[in-house]
């Protein structure tokens, strides 16, 4: 996929609402089928070679459609980028067959070791360059476009010359790929560096977001982690109201992976998003609803 391509705006799938598939949650969600539009799988917990996680994850994709979202690809990293990584990946996407990957605009490891972190970056041209070249090799060898995250942050570098927003327009212009949108991310990470969310949100160009990340976070007055250990709170829920009158119809789910409450107790937030969406956006939804299996 070279940077001539272009995105077909038309082309966006609409999945709905949908949850992140957690090890804790498989049998119920197997003997229930509860009322989750998808879920969203973290790639790496399934590139192994049987087992529990392979049996669930058939179980589950067997009746719900899926994406499959990364942690490792360190897509900012400096070392080469790692072909049996990319190879396992590729497998995987040929057994799920999913929707679309992701991972995150972070690096994770240095000299061959994974910091299990998602590091941030420099927003600079030096950087933006550097990712564009990365991106573009991993398209082309999954043939297919990728999603990149906006990762939390918690220190910033004076090397940067320009905003998150417009780093992340200008990398997904000029590689062809796509944006997994987190609107907690963006709540945490206006928080700890001051800058306004609402100009984050209208800084990004619509047809380039598919998918919406929510997520509850640790909140400490002087700093926000984002943790996804608590429910989504009010202002995270506000912002995503907004999102959705700026990008329209964007296929959102919620995180969580800690403190793991009662499966109905996610399925209630589930509910609150699925009221907000049809508050904001009404009948574009059904309009927009192409939920392939």
């Amino acid at each position: 996929m070279d940077s001539d391509s272009t995105v077909d705006h038309g082309q966006r799938p609409y999945l709905g609402c949908g949850l992140g598939l957690r090890p804790e949650y498989y049998e119920t969600i197997v003997e229930t089928r509860p009322a989750v539009d998808w879920f969203e799988i973290i790639s790496e917990n399934y590139m192994v070679d049987g087992g529990k996680p392979l049996y669930f994850l058939d179980r589950v994709r067997a009746d719900y459609p899926m994406v499959m979202h990364g942690v490792s690809l360190s897509i900012g990293g400096t070392d080469p980028l790692d072909e049996d990584y990319l190879q396992r990946l590729k497998q995987l996407i040929e057994r799920v067959e999913p929707q679309w990957v992701s991972d995150h605009m972070c690096w994770t490891g240095q000299g061959g070791h994974n910091l299990h972190d998602l590091m941030p970056l420099p927003f600079n041209q030096e950087a933006v360059d550097h990712v564009v070249a990365r991106v573009q090799r991993v398209q082309d060898y999954l043939g297919r476009q990728i999603l990149l995250e906006n990762a939390s942050s918690y220190v910033s570098f004076k090397q940067s010359e320009m905003t998150e927003w417009e780093f992340h327009t200008e990398i997904m212009q000029r590689a062809d790929c796509l944006m997994l949108f987190d609107v907690n991310n963006i709540y945490v990470s206006a928080r700890n560096h001051g800058f306004d969310p609402l100009e984050y949100i209208h800084g990004i160009p619509p047809e380039r977001v598919w998918q919406f990340h929510l997520a509850g976070h640790s909140d400490y007055g002087d700093y926000v982690i984002d943790t996804h250990d608590h429910p989504v709170v009010q202002p995270v829920w506000e912002l995503y109201a907004e999102a959705l009158r700026h990008f329209g119809p964007v296929s959102a789910m919620i995180e969580r992976d800690d403190l793991f409450p009662p499966f109905e107790e996610l399925l209630a937030e589930l509910g609150q998003m699925r009221a907000i969406t049809q508050r904001v956006l009404g009948d574009e939804t059904k309009e927009a609803a192409t939920c392939p299996a």
